[in-house]
């Protein structure tokens, strides 16, 4: 059983086509699932939730998609940057404005986990534990370095087990991790990445038996297009070398380590 993915896409329909159009041309997975923030930071909120309605990807909620959905007074959006949490409050804004209520509505009715069982139900095998941020909350940011013990205490919140996979995004960084047999994948992001690769990420998980292993795949998009739709929208023009770079810019635009 092969699992494809996606989480964070924010807004990026181009990054979204782009990641949907090399999974069909491989060909090489059995099922889809995203894991929430599907809007904010990119004006296309209402075309993402489109597609991945018309392809009927199921997924989970991230906290963009659950404030939205609620109307909250903020996306929840934590920086050490002031800057950096103030244009996330005016991406915030914009998206609050720019959704219409049938995608704010199904927004609303996407859970904040899943549970699936890809070798059958009716049979011991691994569970694929499916949220955003973390079990507990969808703002909790699950970083590569936090330790083994933090690993320890969500999966003991999830229920999982040795041979399990827990998954989930929010940071826009790719990672994996194995903890007393649980494997732990932070999925990267699809629309706005924080490497510093500029390309589309999504990962895909293979389960055979006892056996995991974790793909992580970078996709091209036409990025200029997602750069040029941000320019000509009223979301900050900041956020269009944020994609360029990979995340990789400081709040006054400059690219981090480089001098003035």
């Amino acid at each position: 059983m092969r699992v494809a993915l996606l989480s964070d896409v924010h807004g990026n329909l181009p990054a979204l086509e782009a990641v949907l159009g090399h999974l069909d041309r491989t060909a090489d997975h059995d099922a889809v699932y995203h894991l929430g923030d599907l809007v904010g930071y990119a004006p296309w909120p209402n075309e993402v939730v489109a597609l991945l309605r018309e392809r009927g990807i199921p997924g989970v909620a991230g906290n963009y998609d659950s404030t939205v959905a609620t109307r909250y007074e903020h996306c929840g959006c934590k920086y050490e940057d002031p800057v950096q949490e103030e244009l996330s409050h005016l991406s915030y804004a914009w998206t609050l404005e720019h959704t219409t209520q049938e995608t704010r509505v199904w927004l609303g009715t996407l859970p904040f986990r899943l549970d699936i069982r890809p070798l059958g139900g009716h049979e011991s095998g691994p569970t694929l534990r499916l949220v955003h941020g973390n079990p507990v909350l969808n703002t909790v940011y699950w970083t590569q370095d936090r330790s083994d013990d933090f690993c320890r205490k969500m999966a003991g919140q999830l229920g999982a087990r040795a041979g399990d996979v827990v998954a989930f995004g929010h940071t826009h960084k790719p990672w994996h991790r194995i903890v007393d047999g649980i494997h732990f994948v932070n999925t990267g992001s699809v629309g706005r990445p924080k490497d510093g690769d500029w390309r589309a990420g999504y990962a895909v998980v293979s389960l055979d038996g006892e056996v995991v292993n974790v793909e992580f795949r970078r996709v091209e998009y036409d990025l200029a297009r997602a750069t040029k739709g941000i320019r000509e929208s009223t979301l900050p023009d900041l956020f269009a070398p944020y994609l360029e770079t990979g995340g990789r810019i400081d709040s006054d635009g400059r690219e981090r380590g480089r001098q003035a």
